[in-house]
């Protein structure tokens, strides 16, 4: 019983917070938000987790604006383009960025569930699960918070996502969920962020290579993952962590 009311008295904590982060964000301006999810809400416990793909550069920029020492989180889960690899060297150069910590997969995990390293093939959720989901939840501990670049022009089931969200866990900031594809154009040209170089290829969503596709109209990027499928989302997103 007393488990089980601390629990609640959590759970209303956190709703609490919720209503009052996305009251003061909602319709804010990017960076003020980082600023302060950095500096006030969630000092020394917030981490930014970025794929390093076609629109980062944006949220990064943002986030080095702020503080560049801002722990970054970048899933290598080693079925990246070689090109996302060499990008993400240049970006956290180019940016400045202090603290860039490449997660993945543990290697006795691969040769245990993936020895044959297509299962991203056979079964794309469970690859996620493993490439993905389960090494960031590690990667998580320690923080209270983690931010994304997701926006809610990009799929349905975005569509809907507040500024500040609680994966049971965490919270988790989409400081650009109002943003449009003009307006990461318009901020790449005005800040002259470097482009990732497969994106002139085509590539306007860019995850692991063999889930990839390029796509012809830019303002449906996410058509290029996991083309043909259902699926939608790696399961970073979804997967409520209890």
């Amino acid at each position: 019983m007393r488990k089980e009311a601390t629990r609640n008295a959590l759970l209303v904590d956190v709703e609490d917070m919720l209503e009052a982060l996305n009251a003061r964000y909602e319709g804010g301006d990017a960076a003020a938000i980082i600023d302060h999810a950095v500096h006030e809400a969630f000092p020394g416990r917030i981490a930014f987790v970025s794929s390093f793909g076609a629109e980062s550069a944006v949220l990064l920029h943002l986030m080095a604006s702020v503080d560049p020492a801002v722990p970054v989180l970048f899933l290598d889960t080693n079925k990246l383009f070689g090109e996302t690899v060499r990008y993400r060297s240049r970006l956290q150069h180019h940016l400045g960025l202090e603290d860039v910590r490449v997660i993945g997969p543990r290697k006795a995990d691969l040769e245990r569930e993936d020895p044959q390293g297509t299962l991203s093939m056979k079964d794309p959720d469970e690859c996620c699960r493993l490439r993905k989901t389960e090494p960031l939840t590690r990667s998580l501990k320690g923080f209270d918070c983690w931010a994304t670049g997701r926006k809610r022009h990009q799929t349905t089931f975005r569509k809907e996502m507040e500024v500040v969200e609680h994966d049971g866990q965490h919270y988790k900031l989409n400081p650009l969920a109002s943003w449009t594809r003009t307006d990461i154009r318009d901020y790449f040209a005005a800040m002259k962020l470097p482009e990732h170089p497969l994106v002139r290829q085509g590539y306007f969503s860019i995850g692991c290579m063999p889930c990839t596709s390029k796509v012809e109209d830019e303002d449906d990027a996410r058509s290029g993952r996991w083309a043909g499928q259902a699926k939608t989302e790696c399961g970073i997103h979804t997967a409520k962590k209890e």
